[in-house]
């Protein structure tokens, strides 16, 4: 199984000075087509990580989640099949973002020392009465290695 990513430009921002005041990353282009017919994200939401704790792992059976890190660093570790894919998103890895396809066990790990600000634009859209959070196993991933 192939896992899709979108690394995404940041864009520096001027105010009619034309001094840096800030910056932009865009994240979703309908133009870009990123998304497969149907799947296109139905929400969006912020979730965030504490320093050097993991978010996981667990899966979705109904929902596919597509994960971007907007303040801070995270690694993305998904088990396709027997085998880890291991990718990182973040101020430092170009706001990269993750498709987590539905039926693939994720954790989310904070690399860093302040809390990282992840947001997901799941499809279907979460609901707390969803009770699609099932558990999985990774015990044998060593989330102390770099």
């Amino acid at each position: 199984m192939s896992i899709r990513t979108a690394s995404h430009k940041k864009y520096i921002t001027k105010n009619e000075e034309g001094q840096a005041n800030g910056f932009l990353v865009p994240l979703y282009n309908i133009h870009e087509q990123f998304f497969q017919p149907g799947k296109e994200p139905q929400q969006v939401y912020l979730t965030t990580i504490l320093p050097g704790l993991v978010k996981g792992p667990h899966l979705h059976f109904i929902r596919t989640g597509f994960f971007t890190c907007i303040k801070g660093n995270v690694r993305i570790v998904l088990k396709v099949g027997n085998e880890y894919q291991v990718f990182f998103s973040g101020e430092d890895h170009e706001y990269t973002s993750i498709e987590v396809p539905t039926g693939v066990p994720a954790a989310i790990q904070c690399l860093g020392n302040e809390e990282a600000y992840m947001l997901n634009m799941p499809n279907p859209a979460w609901t707390p009465e969803m009770n699609d959070e099932h558990s999985a196993d990774f015990s044998d991933f060593d989330f102390n290695s770099k």
